[in-house]
């Protein structure tokens, strides 16, 4: 089956910014949306953003709209995050998933990544 690897994830301080990379192989991700996701300690996977295939669509959740920013390069294979704006709040492992619909619901995404940790120092 197919493989995503995240990269790009440490800690930062509060207001700075990172960007985050999703690599994909071992399978034809064309047609496929891709999604993040983040989970902090003792909470629940929350949806961050998803972009379409062709990445004309986007979405994001409330909290990170304005501030991150969902991409991607199919020749590369490969999705990005870039965090702007950086808050505590948004401590968390990161996910990449991918999807052939897309949208924020993660039991509907058919590929993971392990995750990669991004920490905001107040």
């Amino acid at each position: 089956q197919g493989q995503l690897v995240e990269s790009g994830g440490g800690l930062v301080q509060s207001g700075e910014s990172l960007r985050l990379s999703c690599a994909a192989s071992g399978h034809s991700f064309s047609g496929y949306a891709m999604g993040w996701f983040r989970q902090a300690p003792g909470k629940e996977r929350k949806f961050v953003a998803t972009i379409s295939w062709g990445g004309g669509s986007t979405y994001y959740a409330d909290d990170v709209k304005g501030r991150f920013t969902i991409s991607r390069d199919n020749a590369e294979n490969t999705v990005y995050l870039q965090m702007n704006s950086l808050k505590p709040e948004d401590t968390a492992v990161y996910y990449c998933a991918a999807d052939d619909f897309g949208g924020p619901v993660a039991t509907e995404y058919d590929y993971w990544g392990q995750g990669t940790q991004v920490t905001v120092a107040s």
